[in-house]
């Protein structure tokens, strides 16, 4: 019998790197309202009650960034800067160019915006063909945000961050062995009515009873406060949580981050293309967990290599698999861009919780593999 823990990790939509990851998608989704063709590449940093915006947008988009921004602010909920950050005083700064001409040339010809590797993974072992782990902490990270907005546990604050270990056994999960929850606060509330409140209207709500014991191990703060948090505890920047906005660690990444960018950059397409083909061969039972990389060059249509990998579950060889990619799917980025439909304002529907296994995005679509 083969057992082994495995760790992922979520935020809430308050970290300070998902605060700037949702400006720059907010940004972005914003220039595709008026011009599905916008090329853009934005990042964002926060630090204090500073919000710097810097980056390349081509598009014939007007609209008012300090505007937006302080709304997506406001969203989230920070509006306090002596603890965090104040959407109504916040400074913001924004350096925004266009597209370098020698990137813009590739792109125009239908080609990829960048080289780069890129992975997308598939398992059979939640409904969502997600991993088990990444899957519970983004529930529970969500879940955190849900009874601060609606004032369940009204003294919750933006900031947060979620951990759970889970005990596979047989590459199946068995049971949680570890869930860390890091919250932050105000002030003038207790540790043990802060435990007693998250475990209660948290924990219990969306963990499946079976899947706790007596040795499931719950930790809530266990520094004890967290009361400042969010840009003024700790700097954010786009694009810098990019294991959460995965698989959590079980599959590869290649490295390229999502948030921000337009789909002419093969890092967000055609990761979004590889988690829709892998999520389709597990779904259509060529394997019970698959994996998939692919490589671009800048300027070039067609991938350099396809890789897949379905760790011994397959039903077919890793070449027949190949042909299979070859003979369903468009690879090239206007191929994929418009099979997926990424031209639409899509983007900040992505920014939290996971870009991956969520029922109302097209590359989470099942169809007939043959």
């Amino acid at each position: 019998m083969k057992r082994y823990y495995f760790t992922s990790e979520s935020v809430t939509e308050g970290h300070p790197d998902k605060l700037s990851d949702l400006i720059s998608d907010s940004i972005l989704d914003e220039c595709l309202k008026q011009d599905k063709n916008a090329r853009v590449a934005v990042e964002t940093f926060v630090s204090g009650n500073t919000v710097t915006i810097a980056g390349q947008i081509t598009t014939n988009a007007e609209f008012d960034i300090d505007k937006l921004v302080r709304k997506t602010i406001k969203e989230i909920g920070y509006d306090n800067a002596e603890i965090d950050m104040d959407y109504r005083t916040c400074k913001i700064d924004v350096n925004i160019t266009k597209q370098s001409s020698d990137i813009a040339m590739g792109v125009d010809m239908g080609g990829a915006g960048d080289q780069g590797i890129m992975f997308g993974y598939a398992s059979d072992e939640t409904e969502n063909y997600m991993p088990y782990a990444i899957n519970m902490a983004h529930k529970l990270s969500k879940r955190l945000a849900e009874v601060r907005k609606k004032g369940i546990i009204p003294y919750l604050r933006p900031d947060g961050k979620v951990q759970v270990t889970v005990e596979y056994e047989d590459e199946a999960p068995k049971r949680i062995e570890t869930i860390l929850i890091s919250t932050q606060h105000n002030a003038d509330v207790s540790q043990e009515d802060l435990r007693k409140d998250v475990i209660e209207n948290v924990i219990n709500v969306m963990v499946p009873a079976e899947m706790m014991d007596e040795n499931t191990k719950i930790y809530v703060n266990p520094t004890g406060r967290f009361v400042i948090g969010g840009p003024l505890g700790d700097t954010g920047l786009t694009g810098r949580k990019i294991i959460v906005d995965t698989y959590g660690g079980y599959a590869r990444h290649g490295g390229g981050a999502f948030s921000g960018k337009d789909a002419s950059k093969v890092d967000r397409s055609a990761a979004y293309m590889l988690r829709h083909i892998a999520k389709n061969i597990v779904a259509n039972g060529y394997a019970k967990k698959c994996e998939i990389q692919v490589s671009y060059a800048i300027g070039m249509k067609e991938p350099l290599s396809i890789y897949i990998n379905t760790f011994g579950t397959g039903r077919k060889s890793n070449e027949e698999l190949v042909e299979l990619i070859k003979r369903n799917f468009d690879l090239t980025p206007n191929g994929m861009i418009e099979y997926l439909g990424l031209r639409e304002p899509i983007y900040t529907k992505t920014t939290n919780y996971g870009h991956f296994g969520k029922d109302n995005l097209p590359w989470e679509k099942i169809i007939k593999l043959c």
